[in-house]
């Protein structure tokens, strides 16, 4: 790979995998709506060219990969659009990796997975979604599947990390820098999981340089899981100060939905922080090798450390 192309450079993931192949000296484009973003977190980085554009405008986005290996499709929208506008934004995506001849690593959540089925997902579970934004999930993931176009696609647990906003971990870290008492979602007392972002970067861009992982589906494990609890107690250790947690549960998100298009669509998502799913690494560190997990201490201290500049 000598070129490429990340869509939604500036939300957590896509920075992080601009960042990871700025590092390894590959010559990356990185497209986002806003400009004045992109040269906030890219301008100083070497091999990155900034480009403002509209996924929704087919034509920028061709014109943006042209020439490029890969694309990698780190851009998400807000639930409330899913349903009007998720399944075009993809198909803008296929259509211009069409069009230049490139290959396509794609950035994916657990949904279509559905329930928790007591024991660690793998690449063989079944998927049987139960929720809306579940099921659009495993439609994209049919329409790749059957796009014609070499395809990596690869699921995340929840992320968290330098520039991931759109978090539940973001939620629960923005008061911490602020010695305020903190919003955790879900069971405080139950096992979850979280990846790194640049873990997640830099494990999907190893997949997209390997010709044996297109035209399948990884599942990419953060460092372990940790209960909210845990989380507590590192989070103290990191800072040296005691903090307190509130414990955000279904309930609490119903009531605001009253009042929020975007809370009426977390509500049934829920399930992942009352009952969460933990995926297993065993074919990547079988098939690839050993995964990048970085522990839980150092990637909150680095996470907390940007949120600290930025703030």
């Amino acid at each position: 790979m000598e070129k490429a192309l990340v869509v939604g450079a500036t939300g957590g993931m896509g920075y992080a995998i601009v960042k990871e192949l700025s590092r390894r000296g590959i010559e990356t484009i990185a497209f986002a709506r806003t400009k004045a973003k992109l040269d906030q977190l890219f301008e100083a980085l070497p091999n990155v060219h900034i480009i403002a554009g509209d996924i929704f405008h087919l034509e920028e986005l061709k014109k943006a990969a042209n020439g490029v290996d890969i694309i990698y499709h780190a851009v998400n929208i807000p639930y409330e659009l899913w349903e009007e506008k998720l399944v075009m934004l993809n198909k803008h995506i296929i259509e211009a990796a069409k069009t230049n001849d490139c290959k396509l690593a794609v950035v994916d959540n657990i949904y279509a997975y559905g329930r928790n089925p007591g024991h660690k997902i793998t690449e063989m579970t079944p998927k049987h979604p139960h929720t809306k934004k579940g099921k659009i999930r495993l439609q994209l993931e049919e329409l790749y599947t059957h796009s014609g176009v070499p395809t990596v696609q690869a699921h995340f647990p929840d992320f968290y990390g330098p520039n991931a906003t759109s978090t539940v971990m973001h939620t629960t870290l923005q008061n911490i820098i602020k010695g305020k008492k903190a919003m955790y979602v879900g069971d405080i007392r139950k096992q979850r999981e979280f990846i790194y972002t640049p873990d997640g970067a830099k494990a999907l861009i190893e997949l997209s340089t390997l010709d044996h992982a297109y035209h399948k589906h990884w599942n990419i494990p953060g460092a372990g899981t940790l209960s909210g609890q845990q989380l507590k107690q590192l989070l103290e250790q990191i800072t040296d100060r005691p903090h307190s947690f509130s414990q955000v549960n279904k309930g609490m998100i119903r009531f605001l939905s009253l009042f929020s298009r975007n809370m009426r669509e977390v509500v049934e998502m829920m399930y992942l922080y009352e009952d969460p799913v933990i995926v297993s690494g065993e074919t990547y560190e079988k098939e690839i090798g050993p995964l990048p997990q970085t522990p839980y201490e150092e990637g909150l201290t680095e996470t907390i450390q940007f949120m600290m500049k930025e703030s």
